[in-house]
This record gives structure tokens, C-alpha cells and sequence, in this order.
């Protein structure tokens, strides 16, 4: 029996996490020392460019990185307590759809073609319950509802619904067996604008009914915005901010990095003929610079950040991995030493 020895609140913890994709060409630095927390019931929204290492990060809680090319070379993964890293190929099997379930990016490839909807939803259920085939056939029934399907379409196949209908049939599979830990890596991005505004409403009110913790993969900082109680910024492998989203929104402190997210999006509340986006592009996995990650496209870089690479800047639940503000924090430091004494 595992022993939750995590906070009583607390149902995921990642602890310098690192993992690499190993090919014949090269080794790709995907996810570098990483450490984040998501409590039972909190969403956490994981933003940042594609290539941030987001998506590798959510496969290696769920122990799908692909055979014999990713490989988790250091920290640890503890879900509920329990050593996630550790376990068997068919103990993950159990977990995965029970414990915590995944929504992919694309439902076009997310769902079988050749298989009814009530087929692939009681699979789940076949897979990680004890329920006859009648009481599976009334739970298919129940989650379809629950996403808005009407059960009569329980017999129809993927091609016969519309996009933003297929992404609520995955919801619906992820949901099924009703996982502690959902992740969501960018369930709307297919989808166009009034869609997605009707799958992140349901996907927030199913997660207070079913008091399901969340993980959110994005780009849009609006969806974070929405329905996130706290943000991780990534870049190039590693957690350069996080924080609550008050912290994210409305704090006067941030990483070059974040307000260049910000920058690059419209703001209704300002008149400007031309976006900020960020110059230049993210650094090659596996050929990552020294110093900070970011340097070559920072405004405020100096050459400490060539050489080396910063430490985390922690003011409360905010926290900044930046020399510019370990600096600030320093000099305020010694400033207060300076009126002790």
C-alpha cells in the first residue's frame, strides 16, 4: 500500500525533473531540472512557446515518453504519494485512465475511426472497473450527458460528429473513470473561437463537479486567464516563472520571457498599431547556450547571463528565475543588513 507522505492538499509533485530524447544525430535536452506542485482540486496552466518542453513534461507523468528514445535522467515524479517513476509498465497501465488521464491536442487522432463512441468510452471502462456490461452502457450514457452529448449518438462513429463534438467525446473518455489528475495538453487548438469557448466552460465546470485537479497546456494566456488558479512559464526545458494567476496577471515583477508572451498579444485596454512579439527563436535542444537560456533574445541581458545561469528569485508564491532579479533582491538584502545594524 503507498503512504501519501506529500502535504494533505497536495496530489502532484515534480522534483528536478530532466529528460532527454536520445537519437543517432544527437541528444535534445527536452525538460531540464524542473519543480512544480498542483494541489487536489487546482488547475495549473503550463504556457509557453512550442518546444518549451511542455507536452514531454505531461508524457512523463503518465510514462508515455516513446520507447527507446526518451529517457527520464533525473528527479522524481510522485502522484498522490506514490513514486510514479518506479513502476511497471503494467502498474502505469492501471494508473493511466484512472488515476490521471490525458486530452491530446488533435481529437481527429485521438479517436479510433473503425469504433463507436460508446465502444471506445467503455473500453476505458472495461479497462479500470469491475461494472457489468449493463451498468458500463448506463456510465457511457451518464459522461456523454455530462458533456453535452445526447446518448442517442452513443452509437454513431468520429466522422459523423464536428470537431468541437469529437473533443467532447475525448473529454468524455478522459473523464470516465474519473481521474484525480487530468491533463489537457492544448485540448482547444484545433477548434475555432466560439467552440472553444464552450469546451473550456464545460472542462471548468466538470472539474468543480468531479473536484478533478488540472493540468493546462497552452499557448493562449487568455484560456490561462480563465480558468487557471496558477501558472508555470516555460522555456527551453525549465520554469523560468511561476506563480498564482494574480501573480502572473496583476504583479508588477516578471521574466523578460512573460512579458514577452504578453507582449505578443492584443490588449484591448491600449490603443497600438503594432504587436511586441519576442525576437529571435528558442535555442536548439541539443545544443543548449551557457547561462541563461534566454540571453540571445533578452533586451535586458547582461554577461553574467552569458556565463552563468541563474538562480530562482522567490517572493511568496512568485517566483522568478532571473538575474536581473536576484540582483534587486541582493541589493535589498544588504540594504536591510546595512539598517539592522
Amino acid at each position: 500500500m503507498t503512504v501519501n507522505m506529500t502535504g494533505a492538499n497536495e496530489l502532484l509533485r515534480i522534483e528536478n525533473l530532466s529528460v532527454e530524447y536520445r537519437t543517432d544525430e544527437a541528444v535534445f535536452h527536452a525538460v531540464n531540472n524542473i519543480s512544480l506542485e498542483v494541489d487536489r482540486g487546482e488547475t495549473l496552466g503550463l504556457v509557453g512557446e512550442t518546444g518549451a518542453g511542455k507536452t514531454t513534461m505531461a508524457l512523463s507523468i503518465i510514462g508515455l515518453l516513446p520507447n527507446k528514445i526518451g529517457f527520464v535522467t533525473g528527479g522524481e515524479i510522485r502522484l498522490d504519494g506514490q513514486d510514479v517513476l518506479s513502476l511497471s509498465e503494467l502498474e502505469l497501465q492501471r494508473l493511466r485512465g484512472a488515476k490521471v488521464s490525458m486530452i491530446f491536442q488533435d481529437p481527429m487522432t485521438s479517436l479510433n475511426p473503425v469504433m463507436t463512441v460508446e465502444e471506445q468510452i467503455a473500453e476505458v471502462l472495461q479497462a479500470h472497473s469491475e461494472m457489468t456490461s449493463k451498468e458500463i452502457s448506463g456510465r457511457v450514457d451518464e459522461i456523454l450527458e455530462l458533456v453535452g452529448i445526447q446518448k442517442s449518438r452513443k452509437a454513431e462513429y468520429p466522422h459523423q460528429f464536428s470537431g468541437g463534438m469529437k473533443q467532447r467525446v475525448v473529454i468524455a473518455m478522459a473523464l470516465a473513470c474519473e481521474p484525480e489528475l487530468l491533463i489537457a495538453d492544448e485540448p482547444t487548438t484545433a477548434l475555432d473561437v466560439t467552440i472553444q469557448a464552450q469546451v473550456l466552460a464545460m472542462m471548468n465546470d466538470l472539474k468543480q463537479k468531479l473536484q478533478t485537479s488540472m493540468i493546462m497546456i497552452t499557448h493562449d494566456l487568455g484560456i490561462v486567464a480563465m480558468i487557471c488558479d496558477k501558472v508555470a512559464v516555460m522555456y527551453s526545458g525549465e520554469i523560468i516563472e511561476k506563480g498564482t494567476v494574480e501573480d502572473i496577471y496583476s504583479g508588477s515583477k516578471h521574466h523578460p520571457y512573460t512579458v514577452g508572451l504578453f507582449g505578443s498579444i492584443p490588449d484591448l485596454t491600449r490603443k497600438t498599431s503594432r504587436l511586441s512579439p519576442i525576437n529571435g527563436l528558442m535555442p536548439d535542444s541539443a545544443d543548449l547556450p551557457a547561462g541563461c537560456k534566454f540571453h540571445d533574445r533578452c533586451p535586458y541581458v547582461t554577461d553574467i547571463c552569458r556565463e552563468q545561469a541563474p538562480g530562482v528569485c522567490a517572493d511568496g508564491t512568485h517566483s522568478i528565475k532571473c538575474h536581473l532579479f536576484a540582483d534587486r533582491a541582493a541589493e535589498t538584502e544588504r540594504q536591510d543588513c546595512l539598517r539592522s545594524q
